[in-house]
């Protein structure tokens, strides 16, 4: 079966973190797989190509491909643009458009990593968690919003948080389902002691729950579960909510690890299309000096090949690669250890290419 991917290299460190990635797509092909890939604009570079974010052009591109694999988005220098023509928004955009409503983003530690997180290892060792975060409701897309002047000629800030039934269903079981394959634990996190939208939430949940009698489902609060991730993160195992908790939350996991630059994240619709970016941002400041570690957009890649194209034998082949990479002491900076060797984003893209020839 022929697969079409697109390929967003982004703002940033973007373009960079994504050749490495591509490079493997290519090993890929060449080895027999039916795959074509092409470039896309989105962001920054779309606004300076198109003068919007998510043009057109990438709409339709987007929609045509069967996966997309995006670097990252945003600088500086864009700032002072209206919030419309931001490169977050085109991120925003694209995530609509395509229906992405369900975020996945692991959090694990590998254990030649383990002295990079700040927590002691006792606490992380042998860390793997999953959250699964609703991405196209919620206060980031609820109406009414805006800056309005009100009734007492003040300036006055309004967003708004609402979900419906069958948003939350639709969470809930890709929440579930992932939970079945894992370690058959999900803890839901919500607020439904103060916001009436999680109050729905837990409820849905629990509902949903019922056609999963194997899966132990918790409820959390969120100010306890940021708490407790913490506090003793090795108690998740799937951990579902909300697109404003999702993505407090993941962040907050994703440093568990040591670096956000060793984490990938898939997002995906109904029928399995998925975009597939590292969890970090775009990192202006390192761009374009090869000092970017590209592991998380390689990581995006494999859960590229694994949810959206269904080869779990090269997702699992590209993960075991880096791996062997990092018992083998490569480092790029940001993970970068005493007695380990430094490389460069090219430098560990090529190395991550050489350990999958021998798998």
């Amino acid at each position: 079966m022929s697969h079409q991917l697109l390929i967003l290299p982004g703002d940033g460190i973007g373009p960079e973190i994504v050749a490495e990635a591509v490079k493997i797509i290519d090993l890929i092909i060449k080895e027999g797989a039916d795959i074509q890939y092409e470039y896309g604009v989105l962001g920054g570079s779309a606004y300076e190509k198109y003068g919007h974010p998510y043009p057109e052009e990438t709409q339709k591109q987007s929609q045509s491909a069967d996966a997309v694999l995006l670097g990252a988005v945003g600088h500086p220098k864009y700032d002072q643009l209206e919030r419309s023509l931001r490169p977050e928004r085109g991120l925003l955009a694209i995530r609509k458009d395509l229906n992405l409503f369900a975020n996945l983003r692991p959090a694990i530690l590998y254990s030649e990593l383990v002295n990079a997180s700040t927590l002691k290892k006792e606490f992380v060792d042998n860390l793997d968690i999953l959250i699964v975060r609703e991405l196209t409701g919620d206060i980031y897309f609820g109406e009414p919003r805006g800056i309005h002047v009100n009734e007492n000629g003040e300036e006055e800030g309004i967003n708004t948080m609402r979900y419906n039934v069958s948003e939350i269903k639709r969470i809930a079981h890709v929440a579930f389902q992932a939970a079945q394959k894992r370690n058959k634990k999900l803890c839901s996190v919500d607020k439904a002691n103060v916001l009436e939208t999680t109050e729905l939430w837990r409820r849905i949940f629990t509902e949903v729950g019922q056609e999963y009698p194997e899966v132990e489902l918790s409820h959390m609060y969120v100010d306890n579960a940021a708490m407790q991730l913490v506090r003793a993160p090795k108690q998740f195992d799937v951990i579902a909510t909300g697109n404003i908790f999702g993505d407090i939350l993941s962040d907050l996991a994703s440093m568990l690890t040591g670096s956000i630059g060793m984490l990938p994240s898939a997002s995906l619709n109904e029928t399995g299309k998925g975009l597939y970016e590292p969890s970090h941002g775009s990192a202006p400041d390192i761009a374009g000096q090869n000092k970017a570690n590209p592991l998380a957009t390689i990581l995006s890649l494999a859960m590229l090949f694994r949810y959206s194209l269904n080869d779990e034998k090269t997702a699992h082949r590209i993960e075991k690669a880096i791996e062997k990479v990092l018992a083998a002491g490569y480092r790029t900076g940001d993970i970068m250890e005493t007695g380990k060797k430094q490389v460069s984003c090219i430098e560990m893209g090529d190395a991550v290419i050489e350990a999958m020839q021998g798998i």
